[in-house]
């Protein structure tokens, strides 16, 4: 069920609101974290799964200030004290509760993913097919899971990758998912054609 379907249903009530059933979570594949990846090292079907954060009613309060953003599905940004939210804010929503704001959970998933995997990215070309599938309440707890979908040559010293990410509660409610495209360079690249060894290869941090 899609997260702006919830909220722009006319008959929707907050008491009609379920959670969608847990999402399948894919098992993390053998390449460690923490090691700079090349275009070599990289596969179709490769997995990671990320370290989990809570998202609290401080970050979306913050993310507010940052963006200017302060509409009222996102109570907490607003002043509201009480964990769920003032009254007013809770009649307002339809989830029956405020949501922290889309872009602020792809932003966490972004910094989550950053890491897991470590590749040696030259540029973020585009993010695709980008849904929304449900919202993301105060103090929840997510991960994300990435997967290589589709690789190819760019040029002679770099890889095109395109990541399928998933936004995943802590409860399996899958909050968000789409694609990463990003160019990632080749241990060529970074050799500069030298007979350097692999481990002498400047690391490029996401």
């Amino acid at each position: 069920m899609n997260f702006f379907t919830r909220m722009d249903a006319p008959s929707m009530t907050t008491s009609t609101f379920r959670p969608d059933p847990p999402e399948k979570v894919i098992a993390p594949s053998t390449p460690a974290a923490g090691t700079t990846l090349y275009y070599e090292d990289l596969a179709e079907g490769q997995c990671w799964q990320s370290p989990s954060r809570q998202i609290t009613k401080e970050d979306v309060a913050s993310f507010s200030s940052l963006t200017g953003d302060f509409d009222p599905l996102h109570g907490a940004a607003q002043g509201d004290t009480a964990p769920g939210g003032s009254d007013k804010t809770r009649m307002q929503s339809p989830f029956g509760a405020p949501v922290a704001h889309g872009l602020l959970g792809l932003s966490i998933l972004a910094g989550l993913s950053a890491e897991h995997p470590r590749a040696a990215t030259l540029a973020l070309v585009g993010i695709l097919d980008w849904h929304f599938e449900n919202p993301i309440f105060f103090d929840e707890t997510v991960h994300v899971v990435t997967e290589i979908e589709t690789i190819a040559a760019h040029g002679r010293r770099a890889g095109r990758v395109t990541w399928l990410r998933k936004l995943i509660s802590s409860d399996g409610r899958l909050l968000q998912q789409g694609r990463f495209v990003t160019l990632v360079a080749s241990i060529k690249r970074d050799l500069h054609g030298n007979s350097t060894t692999r481990s002498a290869a400047p690391r490029r941090p996401r």
